[in-house]
Formats: structure tokens, sequence, C-alpha cells
């Protein structure tokens, strides 16, 4: 069984770690180095901020961040979420993003997006079993490494919330 827990400020070397693993992948972000603490602090929701541990070491991460302060979208946000390289393909993905979903609609949530690289299958097809589907895609969005990189949003919508 996996165990999650909330994610709390001493995770975060191990949570530094896994996205600077994201970072040299090159198709997980377009981000060149991880943020500090505070910044990513600032950045995510606090109710909605999960680790995953096998024998006390994080396997992985995920948190939600609203995608607009305006009013309308106050029920609509963005997932993300990381695997560790060596966790890979073993449901972690699957049970972070399962755990934030129910978190999500507890909170008012109607609409989580994920943006994620074209060129990332694997985390695609994780989504779509998880219940997000494609709503769209922005070509040539970023420039990273000497390439034009297309992003495809998905989109899970409650089955709760907003209906």
């Amino acid at each position: 069984m996996i165990e999650i827990r909330p994610l709390v400020q001493d995770d975060y070397p191990a949570i530094k770690n896994i996205y600077d693993m994201g970072i040299a992948a090159g198709n997980a972000t377009f981000e060149t180095q991880s943020p500090e603490w505070e910044i990513f602090d600032k950045k995510f929701l606090p109710h909605s901020r999960f680790v995953s541990l096998e024998e006390n070491t994080i396997t992985g991460w995920v948190v939600l961040s609203n995608v607009s302060p305006r009013e309308c979208y106050k029920g609509v946000c963005e997932l993300t979420l990381y695997v560790h390289d060596d966790f890979k393909y073993k449901g972690i993905g699957k049970a972070l993003i399962e755990k934030v979903i129910v978190t999500s609609e507890k909170h008012g949530y109607w609409s989580m997006l994920a943006v994620i690289h074209n060129d990332n299958p694997a985390s695609i097809h994780l989504h779509e079993k998880c219940g997000f589907r494609m709503i769209g895609y922005r070509e040539r969005i970023a420039f990273l490494n000497g390439v034009w990189k297309t992003t495809v949003i998905m989109e899970k919508r409650s089955n709760t919330i907003g209906i």
C-alpha cells in the first residue's frame, strides 16, 4: 500500500530533488531550476499538498494551485505532480492524483487542469486513467533547450461539485 501524507516544509529537500529530476528530463516543466521553499510555499494551496512515501523515503508529490484570482474561477485549480525516477510505474502517481481529487472537492473545486508536455505520453496516459480528458493544446508555447515545446491541457471535472 502506498503511504500518503500532507507535505510539510521539512520535506522540501526531497521535493526539490524530485523536481530537479523533472527539470533534467526536459519533458515535465519549462523551469530550469527549482524554486526556493518560500516561492514554492506561496504558489501552491496549503490544503492540497501531499507526498507519497515508501519506508520513510519520499517517492513523489502532488500540489494544487489556483488558475486565476478572479472570483468566477475560484473552483478551478491546476495540478502539479512529480514522481521520483526510481519509483515510476508503481501506482504512486495515480494514488497521489486520486488523493488530491478528493481533497480538491472538499475545498469546492469543480475543475482540475493538468498542463502536460505533449512529448510526455506516460503522464498523459496516467491522467487519462484518473479521469482527465484532453481539452486543448498550446502549440509552441515555450522555448526550452533550443526547441519549441507544445503542451496539452487536460481537465478532470468533479462528479460532485459544479454539476
